[in-house]
This record gives C-alpha cells, structure tokens and sequence, in this order.
C-alpha cells in the first residue's frame, strides 16, 4: 500500500476546488494546475502549491505529457483528474502509471472498456445486465444504418460510439429522416471526439433516466451508494439530479442495486464509478452507460449517505480497504441538486461570460454550494456553462422542495445571465412538486415557463434605499417606530 501524500488536481472550477478541500481534510497536499485565462481561479489560492501550464486554454487541461511532466517537478505522487477533460482517457491513467503516479480513478483497462460505447454494452450483457436492442458494433456507413434501424423499428436513436454528454446524438422516428439525422450524429461526434463511428438502438419514450452510485475498493468489496434520478434534461444534457428517486418502484430500486453491484464485482472494477440506466413506462430497466469517474451529481448522494465519495476515492487509489459494509449504509432524506450555468434563458439558454458584479449566496440548514465564483470574478468564454451546483437537502420530498424554493430565491447573481430562473420555475411546477417526472419533462413544460422573471435584485434594492431613509427619517426626527 502506498501512502499519498500529494497530489495534483488535473482540472479547474467548482471541481477542483472539492477535490482540494478533500484533500485538506485527508491531511494530503494538493497542487493546483491553472490555465492562463484561469489565473483568477480560487481553486488556485485554495490549493498549497499552483502551477500555470500556458498554451490553449483548452488543450491546457488536455495536454497529459505536461501535466504528468508538472505533477512529477512538484513532487506529487497521484493525479486526481475531478470529471471531464482527462477523467476518462485509458491513455492518460496508463501514462500516470509508467511514471509512477497514482491516477485516482479506475484501471485503465476499465477506462477503455466503458469509454467505448459498444464494447460495454457487450460486457455488462454478458454479466447479467439488461441492454437495449440495437448494434453491436460501431458503424460509419450510411445504408447499413438505414438498414439496421429499419430492421429494429423506429423510433431509434443515434449515438456517438466514443463520446457523451449528447453530442453526436440524434432521434430518428421515421424512416425518412434517418438519413439527414445519421449524416449530422456522426459529423457531430467525429468534431467533439476525434471519431464519427455511432451506434443505432431501440429509442425509449418517456423513460426515467436513473443510475446507481457504485463504491470499489480493490479487494473485491463492492457497494453502491442508492441511485440518483436525473430524468429532468435539456438536449440531453442534465440540469436536475435527485436521490433518490421520488417515485422509483421499491423492486426497481433493489433490482438495479443487484445488478449494478453484481456486475462490478464480476468485472473486477476499482474506484468510483456510475451505472446509468434508463427505466421505462413499465418498469423495464436497461443500461445506458457507465462513468469511470466523480459524476458532477456526487454532491446529492453524499447528502443522504453521509459519504465522502472524493475521499473515498482517494482512500482506494492508495489501496485502503472500504471502510464499511452495504448494510452499513444508510440512505436518509432527499437531495436535490441544480446546474447553475452561465446562460441566457431569454436567448435560448445561449452561454454567456463575463464579470460577476453581484453575488448574494443562499445558506441555512441544509443548503450546500459547490462554485468557484466570487464578486469580482471574470467568468471565461473557454470552457463549459456551468459556474457551480447549489445542493439542498431536507428529511422528505416536500421539505425538500420547500427549501429548494427558499434557497433558489435567495441566490443572486449579476453580471452575467444564469439559467436560476428555469430552476425557480421548475420547483413551482405542480408535476415536479409530486414528483412526476421523465425524460421528456422540459420538453413539455419549457415554453409554459416565465422565463423573463429573472431574479428581483432591482426590488430588494429599492427596498433597501426605503429602509434607508427611513432609518435617517428616524434619526433627523426622533420618530418612534411601533413594533
């Protein structure tokens, strides 16, 4: 077993900084890297040590050979790389290896196998897993597509081979759109991930997008965490996550605990990781995916689990045993947790960058807020929307619904657009407040939306200047003031 004793934060923004405070409580050194428009970044003034690596401020975050290169001039023995950017490249992990550094995530060779669409779908079939109906093997030629599509029934949906996130992904419902639709997945994924291969499966309507927390050490001992439901999305891409899910079947839930938990056992995986399902109208479960690596959602279960799934992460990199048993974990309450994206609901959520001129931050019991802004803070054009996560837990699912409504109000953010009035409309909406909910929620409910009520900062300004005055009125005239 080797002792970690520093480590390098191989990523930027509200991740690195959780990665950082884990550390901190570990009793680890943390080294943060920081592109030349990140400078400003507080992750790199929380961190012990911080380094630039110019060049891109993309490719900054991409470049392994110079952060492996940075990671041992500084003297870190194990990279932690948070989630995107280099969190699931088997090229990257295999490299950390060679040079004696510890990559805090999974074996490379599981990288590889979930970091491959169709490959993964095989093994998790092989072990047990449901799996939709659809190819088993990647493809680039148009007619054979067609044909494949045809022959499984429309609709189907179109999905990159070596990518996520819902880029190079498209639904064909009739025949006579697959064309245009495959043509477009496939340039799509080949522009985001360097290939255009896709693969073609049944298309579930309406299904709940649900998956299992899963927690590995590297002696066999497997445990999952509860799942979290992230059914409410916007082109495919996650804006609410939940644990656990408010309206799950009781069965269901046990059904994708032993699966899940099965499935990594039999396949020897070590770390963290996600098994993303999806569940349709009657019940029927099948795997999408899995994720090597901290999911942006880990916030939530922590909450009702009372687990630290970046230091547990930590702890099974420098080889410790779990610490504790599956029925030793206890799922308490609910979490909800919003997306906060730098975005213009008015524009259609177009991102936006730019000085935060105001920023008011919601607190009391059972708020949490992973960010890296501050008043001041200049956010950048380079990178992904999101600018934080705001977490709230409470005992039941009205409790937590209340406090999302409270704390969401009490969010301010100015300078910038932020997507906070999608998130104060989605809590007020009756079908989310009984939990009702699927894949297709947006789709249906976003143009009834008032997205134009951003938020009053304007009216609890001139509130403050009446109290204001009246304070002087007090005090130039003696006035009483009846309670």
């Amino acid at each position: 077993m080797k002792k970690i004793s520093k480590i390098l934060v191989a990523n930027r923004g509200e991740i690195a900084l959780r990665i950082i405070r884990a550390c901190k409580e570990l009793g680890i050194k943390s080294v943060a890297m920081f592109s030349e428009v990140d400078v400003e970044g507080i992750w790199v003034r929380k961190a012990d040590e911080c380094y630039p690596i110019l060049g891109n401020p993309i490719e900054a975050y991409l470049n392994y050979d110079k952060i492996i290169s940075l990671a041992l001039k500084a003297g870190c023995d194990a990279i932690h790389p948070g989630y995107g950017f280099l969190s699931e490249n088997a090229e990257f992990a295999e490299a950390c290896e060679q040079k004696g550094i510890i990559f805090i995530g999974p074996k490379a060779e599981h990288i590889a196998l979930f970091g491959d669409k169709m490959a993964s779908k095989v093994a998790m079939k092989k072990v047990g897993v449901p799996v939709l109906e659809g190819t088993d093997e990647p493809i680039t030629d148009l007619k054979e597509g067609a044909k494949i599509a045809k022959e499984i029934g429309f609709p189907v949906i179109i999905k990159a081979a070596f990518g996520g996130g819902g880029r190079g992904m498209r639904i064909v419902r009739k025949e006579s759109e697959f064309n245009e639709l495959f043509e477009a997945a496939t340039a799509e994924a080949k522009k985001y991930f360097g290939k255009g291969d896709a693969f073609i499966e049944k298309y579930v309507e309406n299904p709940r997008h649900i998956e299992i927390q899963i927690v590995a050490d590297k002696y066999g001992n497997v445990v999952h965490l509860g799942e979290r439901d992230c059914s409410i999305q916007r082109r495919h891409q996650k804006v609410i996550e939940i644990a656990p899910s408010p309206r799950l079947n009781e069965a269901v839930r046990r059904e994708l605990y032993r699966i899940s938990t099965k499935a990594m056992f039999r396949l020897g995986y070590e770390s963290v990781g996600t098994i993303e399902f999806l569940v349709d109208e009657d019940d029927n479960i099948y795997f999408i995916e899995m994720n090597t690596r901290v999911q942006v959602e880990h916030p939530v279960t922590e909450l009702v689990s009372g687990i630290d799934i970046i230091q547990r992460m930590i702890e099974i990199a420098a080889g410790d045993k779990l610490k504790f048993l599956q029925e030793e974990i206890k799922i308490k309450g609910y979490a909800i947790e919003f997306r906060i994206n730098a975005e213009d609901p008015k524009k259609n959520f177009f991102p936006s960058a730019g000085k935060i001129t105001n920023y008011l931050t919601p607190g009391g019991p059972g708020v949490r807020l992973d960010t890296s802004l501050y008043a001041g803070y200049t956010i950048p054009s380079n990178y992904d929307s999101m600018i934080g996560k705001l977490i709230v837990w409470a005992l039941d699912w009205e409790g937590v619904v209340r406090r999302a409504r409270r704390a969401l109000d009490e969010f301010y953010i100015e300078g910038v657009p932020t997507n906070i009035p999608l998130h104060r409309q989605i809590v007020r909406d009756q079908d989310f407040i009984d939990g009702i909910f699927n894949t297709s929620y947006l789709d249906k409910k976003l143009e009834g939306f008032n997205l134009d009520a951003i938020h009053d900062i304007e009216e609890e300004e001139k509130r403050m200047e009446q109290i204001t005055k009246l304070i002087k009125m007090i005090k130039n005239n003696n006035i009483a003031v009846r309670h």
